[in-house]
């Protein structure tokens, strides 16, 4: 029951997101927090943080991981299929498709609905990690934090991994 699981939580993400690995996140995020509770909202953020501090697209480290810590090396396979498969297959279907109407103006109107739905999805998954460290660190070090990790970014150009990698640093020792 377990790998029938496995296979329908990282499938039914991996169906609906459109854009790949950013848009796929809260969809993981619910079914395996919310919907199956494998892991708390704190762990979820936490993997999350270190996945995306490691090469390659972020569905499959958190398909492997996940499936690996729920069902062993079988989980871990059926969870990577569940999610590379379907986009596999799709994506050579649809290739034909949308290479012979990449002008259309419908083509191009679909892509432009659908680009502000992820950003509403990321500013989502953004209040509910803010909220999960607020929780856990209490209102200072979260803005610290926050305010510490935009200005790093932004003023000072310093690659997203060196901030993630403070930011585990820092909540692992002074948190």
């Amino acid at each position: 029951m377990i790998f029938w699981e496995l296979f329908i939580a990282f499938l039914i993400p991996n169906l609906l997101a459109y854009g790949g690995g950013p848009a796929s996140i809260p969809l993981i995020e619910h079914e395996v927090v919310d919907r199956y509770e494998w892991m708390t909202q704190s762990e979820f953020s936490e993997f999350l943080a270190l996945a995306n501090s490691l090469p390659g697209p972020i569905a499959t480290k958190m398909a492997g991981y996940i499936g690996f810590e729920v069902g062993g090396i079988l989980g871990g396979i059926i969870a990577l299929f569940a999610t590379v498969a379907p986009t596999l297959i799709l994506m050579i279907t649809l290739l034909n498709l949308l290479q012979k109407y990449r002008d259309s103006p419908k083509v191009m109107r679909l892509s432009s609905f659908v680009l502000p739905a992820i950003a509403v999805l990321l500013i989502t998954l953004t209040f509910d990690f803010a909220k999960s460290s607020y929780e856990s660190n209490k209102l200072i070090p979260t803005i610290l934090m926050i305010v510490g990790s935009y200005i790093a970014l932004e003023k000072f150009k310093v690659p997203s991994i060196i901030v993630i990698a403070a930011g585990l640093l820092i909540g692992g020792f002074l948190l």
